[in-house]
């Protein structure tokens, strides 16, 4: 019991490092809740949050290893997720002045279901989460740890996930906060715009290089 504990902490703490830094999801999440609804930003957070179970799926039941090992599988989620990326990227880029807070500037608001899908699949057609996850189920979780408490492992992820993008949609859909954004806004949407196909420019240099699969992230 003690090793589990020990297990979980470090699974805990080096899922919490990965949550926290930089990539897609903050990026597509920052712009959800400077563009569209208090409502509409959670669920991309519960989105992405909920994508983590793909991920947690396919590494207990090996596929992960398979696609760490086959270039060719690794190669093709690779282009789709870059191309998806390049596709929110252009959305962004298209942001035009006095378009950016859609309670006070009439931008289109997506639906509930749009606004979920968009975080689902960013998280779910990551490439980088795939590396990390199969990282930690290879790595980190011992093979001996009951598959019970590896599924405990990633509905805890999952959830931790959830609530701190939840805490991204809060802030920044804070009135005050809105405020200061939007006055720069769709600058900022543009920047958002500028990281997502910088991101996407690098997954499909990676593939063109012929780079393998890697086990760190």
């Amino acid at each position: 019991m003690t090793t589990l504990w020990a297990e979980f902490a470090t699974v805990a703490l080096v899922h919490l490092l990965a949550v926290a830094s930089p990539g897609p999801d903050f990026a597509v999440m920052l712009r959800q809740a400077l563009t569209q609804s208090r409502r509409n930003a959670l669920l991309s957070a519960a989105g992405v949050g909920l994508g983590i179970l793909v991920h947690v799926t396919y590494s207990l039941l090996g596929i992960g290893l398979l696609i760490q090992q086959s270039l060719t599988l690794f190669t093709l989620l690779k282009v789709v997720g870059a191309l998806y990326l390049t596709w929110i990227a252009i959305q962004c880029l298209r942001s035009k002045a006095g378009r950016v807070h859609v309670e006070t500037h009439g931008v289109k608001a997506q639906t509930g279901l749009a606004a979920f899908r968009l975080g689902f699949l960013t998280n779910a057609l990551n490439p980088k989460a795939t590396l990390f996850f199969v990282s930690l189920f290879s790595v980190v979780i011992s093979p001996a740890t009951p598959v019970v408490v590896q599924v405990g492992y990633g509905l805890y992820m999952a959830l931790i996930t959830g609530l701190w993008f939840c805490g991204v949609a809060l802030f920044f859909t804070l009135p005050q906060v809105r405020r200061v954004f939007g006055r720069f806004g769709h600058w900022l949407d543009r920047l958002m715009g500028g990281v997502l196909l910088l991101l996407a420019g690098r997954l499909l240099f990676s593939t063109l290089s012929g780079e393998a699969p890697r086990s760190t992230e």
